[in-house]
């Protein structure tokens, strides 16, 4: 059990020291070397956790969606909230998330940049190490997270809570909350997005019933 605990802790400083390599270097810019160096220990010891930087960049993100996913479920479960304070709460969290992890998004940012310019300028399909491109993973770890969100409306619905309703629109609605969340974090470099509770409370007020 004491390997298993030391494994995983090592696996997490990896993680948080590749990250602070990839803000100040760039993600391009930032290589296993720069990644074991920063975490004093030996790029074959680095390898026995992740085959390459890309590996550690994707599991960045899954870890970030898969804690938002616990929070959202948490939330979701909660039979002493109403639905469209679930949408809020669930809204709110996820937010919160996303201000815990701006320097990650930082890099997303960047990665996908890179990844597009070099798409374009050179025809390429997938990335040098044989992995697709990460927006394409983002977009596949995001679809249950918006199915979350539309059954809550659908449920709110069914209960009476929330008014009927294009369900469609409200879940494009709400993860668009979130979507410019993520770019006043990850573009305007903003330090907080409490200024969006306000269009969140009035979206959410306008699906009640």
């Amino acid at each position: 059990m004491a390997i298993i605990v030391e494994h995983d802790k090592r696996r997490k400083r990896i993680l948080g020291k590749a990250l602070d390599v990839f803000v100040e270097e760039g993600f391009e810019n930032a290589t296993c070397q720069k990644i074991a160096d920063r975490c004093q220990i030996t790029r074959t010891t680095l390898y026995l956790y992740f085959r390459n930087k890309r590996e550690i960049f994707n599991y960045s993100i899954k870890q970030l969606l898969g804690d938002v996913e616990k929070d959202i479920l948490r939330v979701k479960n909660d039979t002493t909230l109403s639905f469209p304070d679930k949408i809020k709460k669930t809204i709110s969290v996820i937010l919160n998330r996303l201000e815990e992890n701006k320097r990650l998004l930082s890099v997303i940012l960047d990665c996908l940049l890179s990844i597009s310019w070099a798409s374009t300028s050179k025809g390429l399909q997938n990335t040098k190490d044989g992995d697709s491109l990460p927006d394409i993973r983002i977009r596949r770890r995001t679809i249950r997270l918006r199915h979350i969100l539309a059954t809550m409306v659908i449920e709110g619905i069914k209960t009476g809570e929330i008014k009927k309703t294009n369900v469609a629109v409200v879940d494009n609605l709400l993860y668009g909350l979130i979507e410019t969340a993520i770019f006043h974090l990850a573009v305007l470099k903003r330090k907080s997005v409490k200024d969006l509770a306000k269009a969140v409370e009035l979206v959410v007020n306008s699906l009640r019933a």
